[in-house]
C-alpha cells in the first residue's frame, strides 16, 4: 500500500517528531509504553531497533516492559517481552541483563508504601491498610507488588517509571480515573503539563485521537486538582 505508506510516514515520522522539542529517547519511551498499551506487537517489533538507535538502553527497555506487568498483566506484557529477548540476543546482547531490583520479600511492602507517598502524597501512607476487609488485600499488593516490586528497581527513574505508565493507561482506554491519578504523580515528579501534552502529542499516530483527546482531558482535569489543593 505505497499511498498509504507514505502519507503515515510523512505524518508520524516527520510530522509529528518535529511538533516539538521533547527528547528522543522520552519520544521512543512513550511511544513503546503506548504500543504495549494498546497490544500492538508488531508496531512494537518494527519500533523497537529506532529506540535502541536513538540511544533508548537494553535495560531501559527491559524496565520498561517489566513496568507494564502491574498495569497490563502477565499475559499481554509477555509477547513484548518475547520480542524484547528475541532482539537483543540477535544484536549479540549477553542475558540476562544486571539484576535492578532493590526489595526482598521482608523490605518491599514498607518501601512500596514509601514510594506510594513520594509519588501520590502523605494520604498514601496507610492505604495498604485502607478498605473493606474483603478486598483489602488488593491495596497491599498495590504497595507491595505494583510498588514494591517495580517501582523501586533501578534502571528507570520515578519520573521515566510514571511517564512510562501514563501512556500505558492512556494507551488501554478505559482507564480515565487511573490516568488521572498518574497525572498527578506525573506532576509531582516533575513531568509538568507541557511535557505530558508533549508525550500525547507523539502517541496520537500509534492509539488515534480518541484516546489521545481523553488522556488531554485527563491532564486538565489533574492539573485542576493540584491548582485547588494548592489553593491556586
Amino acid at each position: 500500500d505505497p499511498e498509504f505508506a507514505q502519507f503515515f510516514a510523512d505524518f508520524a515520522f516527520d510530522e509529528v517528531p518535529l511538533q516539538d522539542d521533547l527528547d528522543d529517547r522520552s519520544r521512543m519511551m512513550a511511544i513503546l509504553a503506548a504500543l504495549i498499551g494498546s497490544q500492538s506487537t508488531e508496531t512494537f517489533e518494527a519500533m523497537l531497533p529506532a529506540a535502541l538507535g536513538l540511544g533508548v538502553t537494553p535495560v531501559e527497555v527491559k524496565e520498561l516492559v517489566y513496568q507494564s506487568t502491574p498495569y497490563v498483566g502477565m499475559g499481554r506484557m509477555l509477547p513484548f517481552l518475547y520480542a524484547v529477548n528475541e532482539l537483543l540476543e540477535h544484536r549479540l546482547v549477553s542475558l540476562p541483563l544486571e539484576g535492578q531490583a532493590t526489595t526482598t520479600e521482608d523490605t518491599r511492602l514498607e518501601a512500596g508504601a514509601q514510594k506510594q507517598v513520594d509519588l501520590f502524597g502523605e494520604d498514601m501512607a496507610d492505604f495498604y491498610q485502607s478498605g473493606p476487609e474483603e478486598t483489602r488485600h488488593i491495596n497491599r499488593w498495590l504497595a507491595e507488588n505494583c510498588f514494591g516490586d517495580y517501582y523501586t528497581r533501578t534502571g528507570l527513574s520515578d519520573a521515566q517509571r510514571e511517564m512510562i505508565t501514563f501512556c500505558l493507561l492512556i494507551a488501554q482506554g478505559g482507564c480515565e480515573p487511573q490516568v488521572v491519578s498518574h497525572v498527578r504523580a506525573n506532576l509531582r515528579v516533575g513531568n509538568d503539563r507541557a511535557f505530558l501534552i508533549k508525550v500525547v502529542s507523539q502517541c496520537v499516530p500509534y492509539i488515534g485521537y480518541p484516546r489521545c483527546l481523553n488522556a488531554l482531558r485527563c491532564i486538565d482535569e489533574a492539573a485542576e486538582q493540584v491548582a485547588e489543593s494548592n489553593g491556586e
